[in-house]
């Protein structure tokens, strides 16, 4: 099983054979996480610190829980309380990491670039676990993983990423993933919450939901990120539900096979009708959360593998 990066940092450096990777092994890693014991030794004798300067509840778990599964020994930084609230820099911090020789950093960074930034700082394999608007690849793969698995193929499916596409870095991950995995991408959603350079992303782009939705295989809706709002994007809630939340109607317009997915946390009654996320007939929320294990777990053993072949010299 090949995988070409000494990081995962992004989806954009990855090439479809990388992804495929990760994704053949997370199956393998789905079928252990539901026995009965669930633990490998593949990480066995390395170190793993997950750094979030942002809160998280799925990836942290999920990285944590990932990496104890594969035998590691697992230490969660509260970067809330840390030197960094002191005023030291990130690559003070990161220095400070090097001299703990750490196998794998799993980071999450207010701001996009960060994460890249410690990569060239530290000398062990860094994992992105979402920087800013930048990117938050495991959450795209693990969607990837989810779609493959419950429509059989990640390829020439017609999949509508809608709403809060301007602040997304899940969208943006997803835009490329699925574009590298040769499928039809369409964003819905209002102007205002539409990026800037969206005619470079190489997707449709529809403002109305139900033209949007018509004959979809996927319906990935967003998160509205309250939180990297500075202005007046939406009139309110209760509008920007009446006009793309996802109910029945508007999901009606979608294949009758269509899945459902969101990558949390959700807003009921904003993004999504709380009868749709609970739909097992057609959602796969739970799922995600279920693959953002496994997803994690392959993406961290593939790197260690790479991380033990390096010549000695590269590590010294």
């Amino acid at each position: 099983m090949s995988f070409s990066q000494s990081h995962l940092l992004g989806i954009e450096p990855l090439s479809p054979s990388d992804i495929t990777a990760i994704l053949d092994l997370a199956d393998q890693y789905v079928d252990l996480n539901r026995r009965e014991v669930k633990h490998s030794d593949a990480l066995a004798g390395l170190t793993q610190i997950n750094m979030f300067f942002e809160n998280s509840t799925r990836t942290q778990a999920s990285f944590e829980l990932a990496g104890k599964r594969l035998g590691a020994d697992v230490m969660s930084m509260a970067m809330q309380a840390s030197s960094i609230k002191k005023g030291e820099t990130l690559i003070d911090t990161a220095l400070t990491l090097n001299a703990m020789h750490p196998d794998l950093l799993v980071v999450r960074h207010p701001h996009s670039g960060a994460v890249d930034l410690l990569a060239q700082k530290v000398k062990c394999a860094v994992l992105n676990a979402g920087d800013g608007r930048h990117e938050h690849p495991t959450q795209a793969l693990l969607d990837a993983l989810t779609i493959r698995r419950a429509k059989g193929r990640l390829h020439r499916l017609s999949i509508a990423i809608c709403g809060d596409i301007a602040h997304s870095r899940v969208a943006r991950s997803n835009i490329l993933l699925l574009g590298k995995m040769e499928n039809r991408v369409r964003l819905v959603g209002p102007p205002t919450l539409m990026p800037s350079q969206i005619s470079e992303f190489g997707v449709e782009v529809f403002e109305d939901m139900r033209e949007g939705l018509r004959d979809v295989d996927v319906v990935m809706m967003l998160r509205l990120q309250r939180e990297r709002m500075d202005g007046g994007f939406i009139p309110s809630e209760r509008e920007y539900y009446h006009r793309y939340g996802l109910d029945a109607d508007k999901l009606s317009h979608a294949k009758p096979d269509a899945i459902v997915m969101h990558p949390g946390p959700m807003n009921r009654g904003v993004e999504i009708d709380g009868e749709i996320a609970d739909d097992i007939n057609r959602s796969v929320i739970q799922e995600q959360v279920e693959m953002g294990v496994a997803v994690r777990m392959a993406a961290m053993d593939l790197l260690a593998r790479n991380l033990r072949a390096r010549p000695k010299e590269v590590l010294a």
